[in-house]
């Protein structure tokens, strides 16, 4: 792989610095020192090569306009073999069907389209009712039994309830679902010892392949009796004769379980604390939460930016922030730096609800792999903030969050929590 001399070495300064991003211990500092190395590998101006060992390496996107541009070419910046890092392995590919968001051009566009289809607009009525019952009524759980530990209580709650509904997913298994869903998706991106990396794969897939035998079942099931809920549309023919098999199905529904789950909570995880810190703009909300929510919601995505990186593969060669990238060539696509570009967020480390343009990349940057939940997701965290900021007794964060250290998601393991009014803590 070529690597320029004079621009690699002024990168390889700036990671000898700040820290290198193949590095496990980068993502184990705290948030803060992670912001200000990605801000001096920023102010570089053009793509970092990163070295991973064993002669790879990727080129880390960090500016605003380079991810927004590299998203927006799916077919120079290609999301096969995989996004996450490392890539997935040809036999858990084999054997478990194509995520969505790791499909490119045609073969991407037709399962998108028959997964747009689905969403009707009946369907996505529903689902917004829905919404606001479950906060309402995770909420009143919360007043009754006075829990201290967020996550569990509240912010995972949410999405894994609502995409059940929305699924159709019968009560009996949504134990279980909870359960894979966190052994799928808690180490991720994580470093991890030699004995936990031998095990821990094994569990995840499984937890993997659990979930995916439940939702085929329960295809099966809808395609002879077909319901008003999302499994049904998934399985069953649209108007132009397509329609999910099993393997689509049950990839569909892991990636929508463990991302649309896990991205909704952290975010939601994420807001509260931030509303602690800056009880200014906690009071600012409250004054008129339906003027400034909407704002609230998209700086809290941006400030906390859910998803961290996405990798892509080149697949044609094009010239991107001053560099000519060439087939085969790995790109890091980190949004979370892309989303503190100052050349486009004034003030970029500022928690401000009234931040206007706010044009985040905490859903992608735009092109065909834009987030197909990101309202379902905004809806969900109006809901659930409207609801906790606005009746009688209020919550605060207590403490920092427990943070994964995750190279891929800004996972918030546990955040304990606290209720406002004198005499409820």
């Amino acid at each position: 792989m070529e690597v320029p001399v004079q621009r690699n070495a002024e990168a390889g300064a700036a990671a000898a610095e700040c820290g290198e991003l193949a590095d496990p211990a980068f993502w184990r500092q705290p948030p803060q020192a992670r912001l200000d190395a990605f801000a001096r590998l920023r102010a570089l101006g053009s793509p970092v090569y990163v070295p991973e060992g064993r002669g790879r390496g990727h080129w880390a996107l960090l500016r605003h306009a380079d991810v927004q541009e590299a998203s927006r070419l799916p077919k120079v910046f290609a999301s096969a073999p995989g996004v996450t890092t490392p890539e997935p392995a040809r036999w858990v590919r084999a054997l478990f069907g194509d995520s969505m968001v790791n499909l490119d051009g045609a073969d991407h566009a037709r399962l998108r389209k028959v997964v747009q289809r689905a969403f009707t607009p009946r369907l996505l009525a529903a689902a917004e009712a829905d919404i606001h019952a479950v906060a309402a009524r995770i909420v009143d759980d919360v007043l009754a039994e006075r829990p201290d530990e967020f996550v569990s209580a509240v912010s995972s709650r949410l999405p894994l309830e609502v995409i059940c509904n929305m699924m159709g997913i019968p009560e009996r298994y949504r134990p279980e679902i909870a359960d894979r869903v966190n052994h799928a998706s808690e180490n991720i991106g994580v470093e991890r010892g030699l004995a936990s990396r031998l095990r821990m794969p094994g569990r995840g897939l499984r937890a993997l392949a659990r979930m995916q035998r439940m939702v085929a079942a329960i295809g099966r099931e809808r395609r002879r009796n077909p319901g008003d809920d999302l499994i049904s549309a998934l399985v069953c023919a649209n108007v132009d004769g397509q329609a999910l098999g099993a393997r689509q199905l049950g990839a569909f529904f892991s990636l929508l379980m463990v991302a649309g789950v896990e991205t909704t909570r952290n975010a939601i995880t994420h807001g509260l604390s931030l509303l602690t810190d800056h009880p200014g703009q906690r009071d600012l909300l409250l004054g008129d939460f339906e003027k400034y929510a909407d704002g609230a919601v998209d700086e809290m995505i941006r400030h906390s930016t859910p998803i961290i990186q996405f990798r892509r593969t080149v697949a044609a060669e094009h010239e991107l922030g001053g560099r000519l990238f060439r087939p085969g060539e790995k790109v890091v696509l980190y949004y979370a730096s892309a989303n503190r570009d100052e050349a486009v967020f004034p003030d970029p480390d500022a928690f401000d609800i009234t931040r206007s343009p706010n044009p985040h990349l905490g859903f992608g940057g735009g092109g065909p792999h834009f987030c197909l939940g990101a309202h379902l997701a905004r809806v969900e965290m109006k809901a659930l903030f409207r609801e906790l900021l606005t009746r009688p007794v209020g919550l605060r964060a207590v403490g920092l969050p427990d943070l994964a250290g995750s190279n891929f998601d800004n996972r918030v393991r546990s955040l304990r929590f606290a209720f406002d009014a004198p005499g409820d803590a």
